[in-house]
This record gives structure tokens, sequence and C-alpha cells, in this order.
């Protein structure tokens, strides 16, 4: 098993999540967050005044897939999340020692 964490815009999230639906991934937690990568933030002006915005708004999306859908469910976050845009986001894969369905009991695979 996987993880999947991918950190994406705000706006692109219902997207993500239709594509992700129509490849029978039944589970996600989605976060918002705020960070800044190459970006490095922008500046904005409210009444007249001009300040930092250092951290930029962004959704985190986690979800736990088997290994067999792992490529299948990358692709689609990058297809469905890109702009071409700086700050389209970053997509991170890890191994998933043990799930534990907590209601049945149940481990591994099947409790995804």
């Amino acid at each position: 098993m996987k993880k999947i964490e991918a950190i994406i815009k705000p706006f692109k999230l219902d997207e993500v999540k239709e594509a992700l639906s129509a490849i029978n991934i039944q589970g996600m937690t989605m976060m918002e967050v705020k960070g800044f990568g190459r970006q490095k933030g922008h500046t904005e002006l409210y009444r007249g005044s001009e300040y930092v915005v250092d951290f930029i708004p962004k959704i985190k999306i986690e979800l736990v897939v088997a290994e067999s859908m792992v490529e299948k469910v990358v692709k689609v976050i990058e297809k469905t999340a890109w702009t071409g845009k700086i700050g389209d986001g970053k997509i991170f894969v890890s191994s998933i020692e043990e799930t534990l369905r907590i209601r049945t009991g149940e481990r591994g695979e099947i409790a995804l």
C-alpha cells in the first residue's frame, strides 16, 4: 500500500476529486493548508498599503491506495491539477506498512 499526498491549488479540488472518483477511488482526506515553494509568496495591495503574503493557501489531499493503483492515481492528479503556472503543487508517494479498519478489524488492502 502507498500513501499519496498532493498539494494543489484550491480551485482544482473539485476537478481532482471528480477525476479520482471516476477511477473508483473511494476515500480521501482534504485539508486547507498554507505554504510556499519557489513562488516565495507575493505582494498585495490593501487600502493603499502594500503587504507581503508569505504563505499561499493550498489544498492538501491524502489517500492510501493499493500499490497497483499508484501510477494511475498520480497521473490523474497530475493531469487534473495542472495549470502550467508556478504553484501547481507537488505529489508525494510513501509506503504504508499496515492499515486497520477500526469498525471491523479488517487489515491490509481490504481495509482501504
